[in-house]
């Protein structure tokens, strides 16, 4: 289940996401010539990751943010920066400018904590944007519950465009981080499903003073928890990619 984009214009132009994307993806290109070769790799991540247990003893603090910039490979950078395309410019809308990069990197480190909290002496290394982006989901999810999210649902050959409130696409995602949390991270299942879940919450607190400025609950009563303004319209909502099925012999 992919969101592909949602029906929430923004009112302002949002730089401080294209900067974001702009960042990551140039400091993704900047270590791709040593992405072979997997020794200088593993030390490029040691000194730039997130080390919960360095961190933990005081050492390697940078890494609280330099992580929020690397990535592990093109398919870990093109999803975060997905999401971050999708749900970032309605918040940035918001917050403003400054605003929405404070409460962006607030979340990023929020996240990172969440995880430490979660594994304190791991000496694996933590990278990428994920946990900064579930702040702004959370946040999203806060201002917006009903706002439509277009996502691509994928079952084995079936391709299909589903129309969704915000609330489900988010909330199933939230569940699966913390489902995942429990059942996969204590095996060591190698994504760090508690910084998402912490990145989430904190999102979502961090938010509050927004939602409160426009009302709290009677903004939501006003809007019904849709976008204060028209949705946008798309050819392609709740439309099917034709199926292709398999041609028996």
């Amino acid at each position: 289940m992919f969101p592909i984009r949602d029906h929430n214009p923004s009112g302002r132009t949002p730089y401080v996401v294209y900067a974001l994307i702009l960042l990551n993806v140039g400091i993704f290109l900047s270590y791709q010539p040593i992405m072979g070769d997997n020794f200088r790799l593993a030390q490029f991540f040691q000194d730039w990751a997130l080390l919960p247990g360095e961190v933990t003893e005081g050492r390697k603090l940078h890494g609280l943010v330099t992580s929020m910039f690397l990535h592990g490979g093109w398919m870990h950078l093109f999803g975060n920066m997905l999401f971050l395309w999708i749900f970032g410019d309605n918040l940035e809308d918001e917050m403003g400018h400054v605003g929405f990069l404070t409460f962006y990197l607030l979340s990023g480190l929020g996240a990172d904590f969440a995880q430490i909290s979660a594994d304190p002496d791991s000496q694996v290394p933590m990278v990428g944007a994920s946990g900064a982006i579930a702040g702004v989901m959370g946040g999203y999810l806060l201002l917006f519950p009903k706002a439509k999210v277009d996502i691509l649902l994928i079952l084995i050959i079936i391709f299909r465009i589903f129309t969704v409130p915000a609330w489900i696409m988010l909330g199933v995602w939230f569940a699966l981080q913390v489902f995942n949390g429990v059942a996969v991270d204590t095996a060591g299942g190698g994504v760090a499903h508690w910084a998402h879940a912490g990145g989430f919450i904190v999102g979502a607190v961090l938010a509050i003073p927004v939602w409160l400025k426009r009302g709290g609950t009677a903004y939501w009563y006003q809007t019904h928890g849709h976008p204060p303004h028209p949705e946008a319209k798309y050819k392609l909502s709740q439309s099917s990619i034709p199926r292709v099925r398999r041609k028996r012999r």
